[in-house]
């Protein structure tokens, strides 16, 4: 085996690599699109598969901008549904004056007495 051969291995290797990713792109974002009818997927999937190079190519000259635009818009409604969850599960600690507040209720309701009024303000207070 020479150094060639291993080289063209290598190039041959990266096309093949390279074009399954491309491969696997085509076929999410078929199946993504909500737009696109089944009869139309359906059919994008034989051309790939009777034509796999051919198709590939124009799938991407013919839909190359919708899919990026597709893809951008499943980010962005991902990301917000993250946040969403954060926000949801996250803690919020009460401020020294919301906590200061509610042991003055507490006081004044008669709930506690002076002495753990004075001890639950200089705790919020620290």
């Amino acid at each position: 085996m020479s150094f060639m051969d291993i080289i063209w291995f290598i190039v041959v290797w990266f096309a093949f690599v390279a074009y399954l990713m491309v491969l696997f792109r085509i076929i999410g974002d078929l199946f993504r699109d909500t737009e696109t009818s089944g009869v139309a997927k359906a059919l994008w999937m034989i051309a790939l598969i009777v034509f796999p190079l051919v198709t590939a190519v124009v799938y991407l000259i013919v839909r190359g901008g919708a899919m990026s635009r597709r893809a951008a818009e499943e980010s962005a409604n991902l990301q917000a549904q993250q946040a969403d969850y954060i926000r949801s599960v996250a803690v919020t600690v009460p401020s020294a004056t919301d906590q200061i507040t509610k042991a003055k209720a507490l006081y004044d309701s008669g709930a506690i007495s002076s002495a753990e009024y004075d001890r639950l303000k200089t705790a919020a207070l620290n």
